[in-house]
Order: C-alpha cells, then structure tokens, then sequence
C-alpha cells in the first residue's frame, strides 16, 4: 500500500465509505417501504373493528324497530314474523359481538364493550318481559314508549360510541402509521444524501490538506536539501511522504539552528500580540460604551426636538387665542361704554319724570283744595249749592286719588331713580374693570409673541444639536468598526503566534543549538491598565455592530503569517462604505 500514492490510497478508501453509505441508505429506504405496506396491512384489522361495530349497530337499530312493531302490532302473524327475524338479527349481533370482542385488547374499548353488555342485557330482558305480557294478552302499546324505549336508546348509544371509538382509533392508528414511514423514509433518504455529499467533501477535502502540504514540504525539503536532526528518520516505499522523510533527513541541521531562533522570535511576537489584542479589546469595548450612549443621546436630543416643536406650535396657538380675546375684550370694552352712556340717559329721563309726577302731585293738592274751597261755597249757597258740592266733592275725591297714585308712581320712580345710580356705579366699574383686562390681555398678546418667537428659534437650535449629535454617532459608529477590524487583526496575529509557539515547541533542540542573542519585548500590561479609564456604569447598554467580521482563520503552520497593518489593510480594502453604515 505505500506504493500507492496518498492521494489514490485516500479516494479509494473514501469511495468504499461512500459505496458502503449508499448501500445502507438503499436497504434502510427499501425496509420503510416494506414497513409502510404491513403497516397498512394491519390497519385492515382496525378496519374490520370498525366494519363489525358499525353492522352491530345497525342490526340492533333494526331489531329495536321490529321489537316495536310487533309489540304494537295486533296480527298474530305478523307478530310471529318480527319474531323470528329479532331472533335471527339478535344470533348475528351475537356472533358480531364476540368477533368484536376478541379483536379489542384496549382498556377504554373493554369499558365501553362493558356498557355495552349491561345497556343490552337490559334492553333483552326488558323486551323479553314485555312479549312475554304481550303474549298473555296484555296491552303494552304504552309502555313501549315508557319502558323499553329509553332501554333502547340506551343500548343504542353504547353502541354508538363503541363505533366512534373505533372509527377513531383506525384514522389515529393509520394516520400515525403512515406519517411514521413516511418521516422514516424521508429521514434515511436525507440521511444517505448527506453522508454521500458530507463523505465526498470530507474525502476531498481530507486528499487537499494531506497532499497539499506534503508537496509543499517537499519542496521546501528539496530547496534546503542540507542538515539532519539528532533522530534516526527511517523512511520507505515511495509515496509522498517517503520523499518528504529523505528531504527531511536532508535538511535536519539548519532546521536545529533555524528553529532555536524562530522559537525565540515568536515567544517575543506572541507576548507582543497578546498585549495589543487586550489594548484593542478594551479599546473596542470603551469604543462600544460610547456609540451607546451617543445612540441614546440622539435618541433624547429626537424626543427633545419634538417636544421643543410641540411647545412652539401650542404657543403659536395660545398667541392666536390670545389675539382673538384681545379683540373680544375691545369690543366688550365699547359695549360697556355704551352701557354706560345708555345708564346715564336712563338716570336723567328718570329725574325728569320724578319732577313731572311732583308737578302732577301739586296740581292734585291745588285741586284738593279748590275742590274744597268750592264745596265750601256750594254750602253756603243752600240749595242752589246742592249740586256743585257733589261735583266738588268728587272732584276732590278725584283729586285725593290722583295724589295718592303720584306718591305711589313717585315712590317708584324714587327706587328706579336708586337702581338706576347703583347700576350706573356698577356699569362704571364694569368699564374701568374691563379696561384693565383689555390692557392685560394685550400684555399676555405681546408675551405670547415673544414665547412663539423664542420656541421657534429653540426648536432650530436643538434641530442643529440633533444634527451634530446624529453626525457624531455616525462617526463614532465608524470608529467602532474600525476598532473591531484592529481587535480582529490584533487576535488574529495572537493566534498565529501562539500557533507558532505551539508548532516550534514541538522540536527538541540540544544544548548547542539554544540561542543566546534574541532580544525581549517588556510586558506591557502595567502600561495598557495604567491608561485605561474606567468602565462605564452598568446601565450604559453595550454596542453590538449589526454585522460584525468573522476573526481570521488561523494560517496553517507551512505558511507564513501576515503582518497585523497587511491584516488590517486587507481587510478595509475588502469593505466598502456600506460596512460602516451597518452599524
């Protein structure tokens, strides 16, 4: 076998795998079919449960029907008819029910054969006893309906969910049944797909990584071609792998000195690389506290701005409210004037009509007393004075109630006359009140302006902060991704140091070959915590990138690795603006 080479050793190993694969998945397909098919073989059983439930019912249905009529009927042949049919319907749902019996071995189907028993070995005796009445002559027309019906129904029913029962346990069981095999079959038929395309990738891939790197090392051993380490390299056949041990036996004495030296070097570089993944580590972190709460600043600055917007326009409107009630209270201020004015015209006209009832109570007073004076004469005059003193009497009696009723309408004017100033007082204060709202009211006007004015320019001023803090977020957001980018170079460039360390620990140098000349890198730790600030508080939430970079994969150990700024500028080179946005 080692004549042949890796790569043919390797395929055909793989093809048998696979040829093997395929065969097991073929079998497993082929046993689900035949799994399928008893399984529908078995439902038939179930099948004949439901087929034997359902002709139990319909027997004892059709035997409650002629129970009925025969026990109604009159005929004695008919009746000797129904008889004997009920007795040959009653031997098939025997012979029914014992098939049924011996096919259940479920415990609800046995409790519900057992309902079955007793609702029908009520339903026979009941209707035993009832032909045996309807024999001796006894009508039992009513209490068919009475007694033997509810019995049947009774019986019925049991039946009834005896067939539901099994009508269910067939469609569960089928349906169970088939879904398994089917989920089997497709589960086995996946199942073979993968293992062939997972066992041809991994052959392939297994043939790459082991001849690739052997035809590289061979290469590199027939360049060098000088040298032996202090093992016996034994080697045979003539595959890849024997070439490579003779090259290796070759070049044994440079690779003693040359990997004291590389050893060295990449202890140095690992303890360098480490220390610069935990500065971008903690930087990536800070970087991410910041974006944070640079998000929920422009998050408060959004709000602010529409609270700011909000309160400019309910000043806008309150300026325009105030406006309007100061045009209101104008004109409430003229009507109030003209109140006054009419108040005053009302207080003068009712001191005239004070005067006016005066000169009428003085004429009523004069008439008095010339009404008196003329009954006086009309007195003296005797006879012929009769008749002028009863006109002078009821002119005076006239005269008394014309002066009566000027008091009275005096009286009155006098409290109109009152009501009237009281009014005028008030009306006047109405209008010096309302004169002071007036003024005040265009007062709140002027200052409602200015506070519509100023919300205005607020909200400008806090649009522009929103702005700038948007744009610093923007930036920040960049930065966070840039820091990712360094964090992911600076442990990429730890992983291959350390694998480098790991790959040169593995030879075992002698004392002569130990290098002396190799310089130290100082720790940096003490440096990197001295200027690190502390973390943000606890409620600062942390940044996650919506799409954040894979880290790099390890180099395989033949290869050389790249430099963290060749690492760093591949990587921004491979991006585009749209990396920076997605943060």
């Amino acid at each position: 076998m080692n004549n042949l080479k890796i790569g043919a050793r390797l395929s055909l190993a793989f093809g048998l795998v696979l040829l093997i694969t395929a065969a097991i998945a073929a079998i497993g397909v082929w046993r689900l079919a035949v799994l399928k098919d008893a399984s529908i073989r078995i439902a038939n059983v179930e099948m004949e449960r439901n087929a034997l439930a359902q002709e139990w019912k319909a027997a004892i249905d059709l035997n409650w029907v002629r129970a009925s009529a025969s026990l109604k009927a009159t005929d004695g042949g008919y009746i000797e008819s129904l008889s004997s049919d009920m007795a040959a319907t009653s031997l098939r749902a025997s012979e029914v029910q014992k098939k049924l019996e011996a096919l259940i071995d479920d415990a609800t189907e046995k409790a519900l054969m057992d309902r079955v028993a007793t609702a029908r070995a009520a339903y026979v005796g009941a209707r035993a006893k009832l032909l045996e009445r309807k024999k001796a002559g006894e009508d039992v027309f009513a209490l068919v309906d009475r007694d033997l019906k509810p019995l049947a129904s009774a019986y019925l029913q049991s039946l009834a969910d005896v067939a539901d029962n099994t009508r269910k346990q067939l469609d569960e069981f089928e349906a169970s049944i088939l879904k398994t095999a089917g989920v089997s079959q497709w589960a086995l038929a996946l199942g073979a797909v993968a293992s062939v395309v997972l066992g041809a990738l991994f052959a392939l891939w297994t043939t790459r990584t082991i001849v690739g790197p052997v035809h590289r090392a061979v290469q590199a051993a027939d360049e060098i071609s000088q040298g032996n380490l202090s093992v016996d390299i034994r080697h045979e056949g003539r595959d890849e792998m024997a070439h490579l041990l003779r090259s290796l036996g070759e070049m044994q004495q440079n690779l003693s000195r040359i990997v004291g030296h590389v050893r060295s070097g990449s202890e140095n570089v690992a303890t360098a690389s480490s220390e610069i993944s935990q500065g971008n580590n903690d930087l990536s972190a800070r970087t991410e506290q910041q974006a944070s709460a640079l998000q929920q600043t422009a998050a408060s600055m959004e709000e602010l701005n529409s609270t700011v917007r909000q309160n400019a326009e309910n000043a806008r409107q309150a300026n325009q409210l105030a406006l309007s009630a100061s045009t209101v209270a104008e004109h409430g201020g003229e009507v109030v004037s003209q109140v006054v004015g009419t108040m005053k015209g009302i207080h003068d006209s009712s001191n005239k009509i004070a005067d006016i009832i005066g000169v009428i109570d003085s004429i009523a007073f004069q008439t008095n007393i010339l009404a008196l004076n003329a009954a006086v004469e009309a007195a003296r005059a005797g006879e012929q004075g009769r008749g002028f003193a009863v006109v002078a009497s009821e002119v005076r009696s006239l005269a008394g109630r014309s002066a009566d009723a000027a008091k009275q309408i005096k009286a009155l004017i006098n409290d109109s006359v009152e009501r009237v100033s009281m009014g005028t007082t008030l009306v006047d204060q109405a209008g010096a009140t309302m004169a002071e709202v007036v003024g005040a009211i265009k007062r709140v006007t002027d200052l409602m302006g200015e506070i519509s004015a100023a919300s205005s320019e607020q909200s400008q001023g806090v649009a522009q902060v929103g702005e700038a803090v948007t744009q610093m977020d923007q930036v920040t957001q960049q930065n966070a991704a840039l820091v990712e980018e360094m964090a992911a170079a600076a442990s990429s460039l730890n992983n291959q140091a350390q694998d480098l360390v790991s790959t040169v620990a593995f030879f075992k140098l002698s004392t002569g070959h130990t290098s002396g000349g190799v310089s130290t890198v100082p720790p940096m730790t003490a440096r990197v915590s001295a200027g690190r600030p502390a973390a943000a508080p606890g409620g600062a939430a942390r940044f996650t990138p919506a799409a954040k970079h894979k880290a790099l994969p390890k180099a395989l150990p033949s290869k050389p690795a790249k430099a963290p700024a060749q690492l760093i500028a591949a990587r921004a080179g491979a991006g585009n603006d749209t990396d920076w946005e997605s943060f």
